[in-house]
């Protein structure tokens, strides 16, 4: 297929690049600063408005970025934190990523996401030493339903639209209802085209899709719109394959602000958790 996506405009269903995103020159590092410029793919598009991206992507990009700025051997990626700061717009954008917390077993690193010259959204990772805790290790959260036993679940794409919701191939449990998913999602779409992408940056790039994938009230006009307005991510176990299992629970103040929260899963069981709060409001039927 021959792309018909203009860089800064909203994509189109067609898109001959299998990857979110698209590097437009190589890295640049200097004192410290790493800085990378991307164009967006439609395969990146968001579900809110289709000239915005998706939120589970761009955190896929930042989390790429952070690890490939001055990575140590024998740290890790233990939480993410994503804080969003402006509208996600289609089209070209630059990542700048820094260490602001410099340290021998523990530091923290910042990314930037700028979009028409405005920062939309930050990143920052702690990453941690490692060492050999195996004979104390202990994971009290609930298993989830091996995907081998889920079925294909096609109300997320019939309940959203864009690129991203389409790239994805979810299946749910038979006990996956509103307001409490459980569901495996996965996507045979690159991060960024032309580069491997790790088992941790393809699982980080979807966990945003937590919001969305059982809520308590309808989206859409006569209903509600429910965006978060960040992402927070703690990893006890760096999660491994390309299938992201979510167990998720969706709670909802009276107040115009709700909360969901999520047990991240791999294929060798739970790895760690997020949280994302959301402002809710009314959308007005389009007959009002």
């Amino acid at each position: 297929m021959t792309s018909t996506t203009a860089a800064g405009q909203p994509g189109t269903e067609e898109h001959d690049v299998d990857a979110n995103f698209q590097r437009t020159s190589p890295p640049r590092v200097q004192g410290g600063v790493r800085v990378s410029d991307f164009d967006s793919v439609i395969h990146a598009q968001g579900a809110w408005r289709d000239d915005e991206l998706h939120m589970a992507p761009v955190s896929g990009l930042l989390t790429a970025e952070i690890l490939a700025h001055e990575p140590r051997e024998g740290l890790r990626l233990a939480r993410l934190s994503f804080e969003i700061l402006g509208t996600l717009h289609y089209g070209p954008l630059t990542v700048t990523t820094r260490t602001v917390r410099p340290g021998r077993t523990i530091e923290l690193v910042e990314s930037t996401l700028e979009a028409q010259g405005r920062a939309a959204l930050v990143a920052r990772a702690w990453r941690l030493v490692t060492s050999d805790t195996s004979p104390v290790g202990v994971v009290n959260d609930a298993g989830l339903t091996p995907r081998q036993d889920c079925s294909p679940f096609q109300t997320m794409a019939e309940r959203w639209p864009g690129g991203y919701i389409r790239s994805l191939r979810i299946l749910a449990a038979d006990d996956h209802a509103d307001g409490r998913g459980r569901c495996w999602l996965t996507s045979a779409v690159e991060m960024i085209e032309g580069e491997p992408t790790s088992d941790i940056v393809k699982l980080m790039g979807m966990v945003d899709t937590a919001n969305g994938v059982a809520p308590v009230v309808p989206n859409g006009p006569g209903g509600y719109g429910y965006p978060n307005v960040d992402l927070q991510v703690h990893l006890y176990r760096e999660p491994v394959g390309p299938w992201l299992g979510l167990a998720t629970t969706s709670n909802l103040g009276t107040d115009g602000i709700g909360l969901t929260s999520a047990v991240l899963h791999d294929e060798l069981g739970p790895f760690g958790h997020s949280e994302q709060i959301q402002t809710v409001r009314r959308v007005p039927a389009t007959d009002d």
